[in-house]
């Protein structure tokens, strides 16, 4: 196998990989991305961006520090080798602007723990809030997409097609981009208190092409 290596990559080259290989075929807001390459060939990527709503940025760190607040929102590799994802997911870390905020999650409802999360040393704060959104019957749309696009008069009266489910608790994990300082000012400033790490039955990131496989992370 040839060397490993990460590096930013463009717009159009994120998003010709995520549409081709990722299972949602959809890119989320995106403002940072970077890629695996095996010698000069693109076999991996991770993207960072800004968070989906306005009251996750500002639960981390506060309202002062919610500019610096990034989701790992999309990590999709071409193999599922040994150390792949947790070697992108680490090197990406470390060519972030500093200092910056990491939020990202581990889907419960496929029994996945964060394994990637806790191999690059993010902190632990817990479960996400219970709480349920609006679904399109057998469409993986985004419910804040589809609640933009469909009037809620409309979802009501279409009970045949939208409807109210329970969305699954995500394990919550948090990483901090900065120098020791930085650091230690943002670890005071967090509003969730750190937890041990949570423990499965599966250790690996799985990025096959198959839904099931591919929602480790979301």
């Amino acid at each position: 196998m040839l060397k490993l290596s990460v590096k930013p990559i463009k717009g159009w080259e994120t998003h010709d990989w995520l549409i081709k290989k990722h299972y949602a075929k959809r890119v989320p807001s995106i403002s940072h991305s970077f890629g695996l390459f095996e010698g000069s060939t693109l076999t991996g990527v991770v993207t960072f961006g800004s968070p989906p709503s306005y009251s996750l940025t500002i639960g981390i760190c506060g309202e002062d520090h919610s500019d610096k607040v990034l989701e790992l929102n999309r990590l999709c590799l071409e193999h599922n080798r040994k150390n792949e994802a947790s070697f992108l997911v680490g090197n990406a870390l470390k060519q972030l602007p500093k200092p910056s905020i990491v939020v990202s999650y581990a889907d419960t409802s496929v029994n996945h723990v964060g394994y990637i999360y806790q191999a690059t040393n993010f902190i632990y704060t817990g479960l996400s809030a219970k709480r349920t959104e609006w679904r399109e019957i057998g469409s993986n749309k985004h419910s804040k997409t589809l609640c933009g696009q469909v009037s809620l008069e409309e979802r009501i009266s279409k009970p045949d097609k939208y409807e109210i489910v329970e969305r699954p608790q995500k394990h919550r994990y948090v990483y901090f981009c900065g120098d020791k300082r930085q650091k230690k000012k943002l670890l005071s400033l967090l509003n969730y208190s750190v937890k041990s790490y949570p423990k499965g039955n599966s250790k690996r990131y799985d990025s096959g092409s198959q839904v099931k496989s591919q929602l480790v992370l979301f």
